[in-house]
């Protein structure tokens, strides 16, 4: 995928993510709305865990947290209904951004990653986090996201893996 982010003055205000091999632009102007090609788009109204279909991507990166990913992964995996790897977290958070995917976790992302994406997601009325439910997702990379309805719950079982050993 191609992922365009633009930031003025410390906050995110445009996002463009194009997939060539569906030939989808998902795009996003801050307090705009969020469009999948040229219709508006919003995240799923999923509101428990048992029905929801999760994203994420294995922490390639950083290896020596593989074994508590793994954690994370199976306490999340035994509550929903599926989790998915599609292969590009900019398009896994448009996903979520258009009601695809329910929410998505993943460790040690990019800015480049996240920043066109999170435009998106949030104009969709979705929202993201770092694995504190904080606002630090793009120092930190370390990112939950989800429709808002069931984010809490995914941050919670994120944070009682994560806890002392990735801060955010």
């Amino acid at each position: 995928s191609v992922s365009i982010g633009l930031q003025i003055h410390g906050q995110l205000v445009l996002g463009v993510v194009y997939d060539p091999n569906r030939d989808e632009l998902f795009h996003a102007v801050k307090d705009g709305g969020a469009f999948l090609n040229q219709h508006k788009i919003k995240v799923s109204t999923v509101e428990k865990l048992d029905v929801a279909l999760l994203a994420t991507g294995y922490p390639f990166r950083v290896k020596h947290h593989l074994e508590v990913y793994q954690r994370s992964f199976n306490a999340l995996f035994m509550q929903v209904s599926g989790i998915r790897r599609a292969g590009s977290a900019a398009l896994d958070l448009c996903y979520v951004a258009c009601g695809r995917f329910d929410g998505f976790w993943e460790l040690d992302l990019r800015p480049w990653d996240i920043a066109a994406a999170q435009v998106i997601l949030e104009e969709a009325g979705g929202m993201i986090t770092d694995f504190s439910g904080g606002d630090q997702v793009l120092l930190t990379g370390n990112t939950i996201a989800s429709n808002g309805i069931i984010h809490s719950k995914i941050t919670q079982d994120i944070k009682n893996v994560f806890s002392g050993i990735v801060d955010r």
